[in-house]
């Protein structure tokens, strides 16, 4: 069976599962631990550390993309990339935008919401910010989807794994696509599917847990990563004394350097 190190709020991860749930591929979750993992598996499997990674026998894969690349070609049925190379680059080009834009602004809104980085009328100017900018991506994905049911065209596949999880996350903090929208109609169609079900059960359940993580910031027991996009974010919306403070603090990381 595979292995995939995961955990349940991350959008990287919730694309590999929804695309394993839809292949109908059994798979073990497993979440490192959050405070410094020792799980030699894992560090195996991922030099950076992040998730989500793959375990297949005796091969490791990680990287959200380039999983869903080896999942699609290990077990081509039901097949989840369009037909035609533009559409396949279409759908391609919005993963790419919700993994490196889209992301960053769900996960700064965690780090203001939920890990209080940011306080007072600085939290409120980042979180008006924020809510600018998911409205002008709903906008954006809205003329993506055009006339489709799905991003992927008739038929869900791996341009609706690509959006799911980042509109999913914007719900979670009041940001939802307009009602009436062709947007919000794609959500409805698409959170009824067992895999985004399954994975909406799990975020619920991991965010009952997450309570007064503050202090635990501020010790410098929990450290998030602050990697390209989500360093750009933190800047351009604002809080650029965010940064300063949890590098000071020494609550905030970059990517692991690869040895």
């Amino acid at each position: 069976m595979l292995t995939l190190f995961e955990h349940p709020l991350s959008p990287y991860a919730q694309k590999v599962k929804l695309a394993l749930y839809e292949k109908g591929v059994p798979f073990e979750a497993k979440t490192p631990d959050l405070f410094g993992t020792t799980e030699s598996a894992f560090l195996e499997s991922s030099p950076r550390r992040e998730v989500p990674s793959l375990i297949d026998g005796d091969f490791t894969v990680f990287d959200s993309s380039i999983i869903l690349e080896y999942v699609e070609d290990r077990w081509p049925a039901p097949p989840l990339l369009p037909a035609s190379p533009r559409d396949r680059a279409r759908v391609r080009m919005i993963e790419e935008i919700c993994d490196t834009y889209y992301e960053a602004i769900n996960w700064g809104l965690a780090e203001i919401r939920v890990f209080g980085r940011a306080k007072g009328e600085l939290a409120e100017q980042m979180v008006a910010r924020a809510g600018e900018q998911i409205a002008g991506l709903h906008r954006w994905l809205e003329r993506e989807l055009a006339a489709r049911a799905y991003f992927n065209g008739d038929g869900f596949g791996w341009g609706d794994i690509a959006v799911y999880p980042y509109v999913a996350g914007s719900m979670g903090f009041g940001f939802a696509p307009p009602a009436g929208s062709r947007l919000a109609d794609w959500f409805g169609r698409v959170a009824v599917r067992d895999g985004a079900r399954r994975c909406a059960e799990a975020v619920a359940t991991v965010m009952a847990s997450f309570q007064n993580l503050g202090p635990l910031v501020e010790s410098g027991l929990f450290v998030r990563e602050y990697r390209d996009h989500r360093l750009e974010w933190m800047i351009r919306s604002g809080g650029l004394q965010v940064v300063s403070d949890g590098l000071a603090r020494k609550n905030i990381r970059f990517h692991v350097e690869v040895d």
